[in-house]
């Protein structure tokens, strides 16, 4: 099958339609019709259809010459959120590291290369680091991310954590851990986040570490019995 082809079920003008929905983001909260046209790479007659379409299903409204995403866009993260058990599991054992480490606390989990946030629970202090649920980053650039990709593979299980100190642009250490399934898989990881100017990557590691790997050890047992191996099949040998 050529690299461009698709399946014979792909419906394209849906695939274009979620194509104008993430068209929309933090750098452009707000765009005409001729920039949606540009940014998806469609016909202006297109792009007029496709938003108008989602202006009638309330995901779209119209604000003079532009165009805005509405809060029902939630309801389409939301469907995934609440059908994952990791989030609830893990919120507790957050909300104790944040009270022992009062720094920010954060579960990600893996969509390609891209680092999504599926809970967080913020210190209570000012100007605390935290991120947002369903916060996006490019996982090389993110401590929780390369945690995740180096243990991707069998081959790479190296990094029991890993800390990335702050550049001055940003003035961020984050201190991440990655949660395994039963198998060993690496299937979510936990960060803390906490300003440079506050914790020192040495401080960080000294006295930070202990609680997030504890927190992370919880967060697995717990995991564990909620996803029981299933009952091996009589005579056959469990490997593990």
């Amino acid at each position: 099958m050529p690299v461009n082809a698709r399946a014979p079920h792909f419906v394209r003008s849906f695939e274009r339609g979620l194509v104008v929905i993430r068209a929309f983001d933090a750098e452009h909260p707000a765009r005409t019709l001729s920039e949606v046209a540009r940014a998806c790479d469609l016909t202006r007659a297109a792009a007029r259809r496709l938003l108008l379409t989602l202006a009638d299903l309330g995901y779209v409204r119209a604000d003079g010459r532009l165009f805005r995403l509405t809060p029902r866009v939630l309801e389409l993260g939301h469907a995934y959120l609440s059908g994952l058990d990791l989030p609830r599991l893990a919120v507790p054992y957050l909300e104790q590291l944040v009270a022992l480490a009062g720094e920010s606390a954060a579960l990600f989990v893996l969509d390609s290369d891209v680092a999504v946030c599926v809970a967080q629970v913020p210190a209570r202090r000012v100007m605390a680091a935290a991120v947002t649920v369903g916060a996006r980053f490019p996982a090389r650039g993110t401590a929780v991310g390369r945690v995740l990709l180096s243990l991707r593979t069998e081959a790479e299980r190296a990094e029991a954590y890993v800390l990335l100190d702050g550049d001055p642009e940003d003035g961020v250490t984050t201190l991440a851990a990655p949660v395994r399934d039963r198998s060993g898989r690496a299937v979510a990881g936990v960060s803390l986040a906490m300003h440079s100017g506050r914790t020192s990557a040495v401080a960080a590691r000294r006295d930070l570490l202990p609680h997030l790997l504890t927190a992370v050890v919880r967060i697995e047992a717990d995991l564990r019995i909620t996803d029981p191996v299933p009952d091996a099949p009589p005579g056959s040998a469990t490997h593990r």
